[in-house]
């Protein structure tokens, strides 16, 4: 599969993402929206999940998507946002609007060179970039097993603590934060389903991994016998000053 198709792939699975992805500790938005924020825009917002932390810490929160499901799916849970067609790379507002743009989840799908150039044209000045990310946390053995599971060799790997962003943005500040996410085991098997390298396995593939990791939750120790799975998470954010 190409790097396009994992990218174009969510909204296959846009109630599985909606369902079964975390959402964000509150003080990531409070730390990357500035004071008396006009407009804050939400890039690759799929169905909202970060989105919905923005809301109300601005006079505007407006999520740009490009695919339409997830967008349709984030119309339905926040009817207030205006949702529009776009990517990191083509930001359908004008120059200078925004007071801050953020990519949860997004960032690594966008062509760093030109989503700076975009998210520049895009920022007053002054305003803030910020990116975002959860990641898992795999220090606890039955997480690990389940890294070792879901794992495959298309799985975007990088650096959450140091992304790749061009100009005229450098020397970000750096903030990481761990917390634990309680999910249902259904939301907890949809967040496996939800990653774009198990969206485009052929079927019979991502019902065997599904099938492995729902075992997985029935013998180990950790979670053998309970309603809930306790995930461990570690969100990376990023902010950056435009000039």
């Amino acid at each position: 599969m190409t790097f396009e198709q994992h990218a174009q792939s969510f909204g296959a699975a846009a109630d599985a993402y909606e369902h079964g992805r975390p959402g964000y500790p509150d003080e990531v938005a409070a730390g990357l929206v500035p004071d008396g924020a006009r407009l804050v825009v939400d890039v690759g917002a799929g169905t909202g999940k970060f989105t919905r932390t923005l809301v109300g810490r601005a006079a505007e929160v407006v999520a740009v998507e490009p695919d339409r499901a997830m967008r349709e799916r984030l119309t339905a849970v926040l009817p207030g946002v205006r949702a529009l067609d776009g990517t990191g790379e083509a930001i359908p507002l004008p120059d200078g609007s925004a007071d801050a743009v953020t990519f949860a989840q997004a960032w690594h799908w966008v062509d760093p060179a030109r989503g700076s150039v975009e998210v520049a044209r895009v920022l007053r000045p002054g305003g803030v970039l910020g990116l975002v990310w959860n990641v898992r946390d795999e220090t606890r053995p039955w997480s690990q097993r389940l890294g070792a599971l879901m794992r495959q060799p298309e799985s975007r790997v990088m650096d959450y603590g140091a992304p790749v962003v061009g100009a005229p943005f450098d020397d970000g500040e750096y903030e990481r934060f761990h917390w634990v996410h309680e999910q249902e085991r259904s939301a907890f098997l949809d967040m496996v389903a939800s990653r774009s390298y198990v969206i485009v396995r052929p079927p019979a593939e991502r019902t065997a991994l599904l099938d492995a990791v729902q075992r997985l939750l029935d013998v180990d120790p950790d979670t053998a016998g309970r309603d809930t799975v306790p995930v461990e998470y570690t969100t990376h954010v990023h902010r950056y000053v435009r000039p």
